[in-house]
């Protein structure tokens, strides 16, 4: 039985290790992107600067009436394959009328920006 666990243990950490995602796999941040709400509304102007452990950038968003909106982003930036991973994204308005957080995620290493397909 104990044998068991402990292969059960090596096999689900091996499993856990190659699970991990390929950020560098991930297409090139290009602007503008449709928002990750969809239905037409687009995201421009991101683009992300690191400082310590926090990921920073000021966008725009584009309504399908035409409306457009000042945004800031802040993300976590984890430093994982060489690069940096900005996850954990929380914007708000700059008129502060608005704010959440994103499922979005960037992903930068030598100078280039990739973006999450999720």
């Amino acid at each position: 039985m104990r044998a068991v666990l402990i292969t059960g243990l090596i096999l689900a950490t091996i499993s856990g290790a190659s699970a991990q995602e390929d950020f560098e796999s991930w297409p090139v941040l290009k602007n503008p992107f449709e928002s990750t709400s969809g239905g037409g509304v687009m995201i421009d102007g991101y683009n992300p600067v690191v400082m310590g452990n926090r990921c920073t950038t000021d966008f725009s968003v584009k309504l399908t009436d035409g409306t457009v909106l000042q945004n800031e982003v802040e993300f976590d930036a984890v430093p994982v394959q060489g690069g940096t991973l900005c996850t954990n994204g929380r914007w708000r308005a700059k008129d502060g009328s608005s704010n959440g957080t994103t499922p979005f995620r960037v992903f930068g290493k030598n100078g280039v920006w990739r973006a999450s397909a999720k």
